[in-house]
């Protein structure tokens, strides 16, 4: 079997008017996060201006050992260190195999059986494959960007991730949850 992977997901709340200071945090941490052994990337959901305080740091690595090694390193000890001034609340993470993360909800930390995960994850893609398409593609092709399959199917995924991961999952999984988490 091919290892898929584990990822954590962090977030930092920041006191207002320190979100400067941590993006120059984000810039020194980043870089030895991805020289870390097993490093496989990451992502950076930023809040909305004037509106959300919440950092999301998404990172993946190889195996569950690597990414252990990498949270409990002295390196990433100093630097949550110098970063907790910037924090409302301390530094939170959840460790997550797959795309267990779009089934958790704030007041629930089970994780639905896999056969769930995948009709869920199903009946939330297959509409969205069929409606996407039909706003992108027309779009693109206002803005004069000439038809290659290669990048519209890059876009059009990006935007039914985009879509998955902060409208469609956290909203679909509160409606079905008591049969989800049955």
């Amino acid at each position: 079997m091919e290892n898929q992977g584990v990822s954590v997901v962090i977030s930092h709340h920041i006191l207002d008017g320190k979100q400067e200071e941590y993006e120059n945090w984000l810039t020194e941490i980043v870089p030895l996060t991805k020289h870390s052994k097993g490093f496989i990337d990451w992502q950076i959901i930023r809040p909305i201006p004037d509106l959300t305080f919440v950092y999301t740091v998404i990172i993946r690595f190889d195996t569950i050992e690597n990414l252990k090694k990498w949270m409990e390193s002295d390196t990433r000890k100093k630097h949550i260190e110098k970063a907790n001034s910037l924090f409302r609340k301390n530094d939170k993470y959840k460790i997550k195999s797959g795309l267990d993360f779009l089934f958790e909800t704030e007041n629930q930390t089970k994780v639905p059986v896999r056969w769930k995960q995948f009709l869920v994850t199903w009946s939330a893609i297959y509409p969205l494959s069929l409606l996407v398409p039909l706003v992108v593609l027309p779009f693109l092709r206002l803005l004069k960007i000439p038809a290659n399959h290669y990048s519209d199917g890059l876009l059009i995924s990006g935007c039914i991730v985009f879509l998955m991961v902060f409208a469609v999952m956290p909203n679909y999984t509160k409606l079905i949850r008591r049969w989800l988490f049955k």
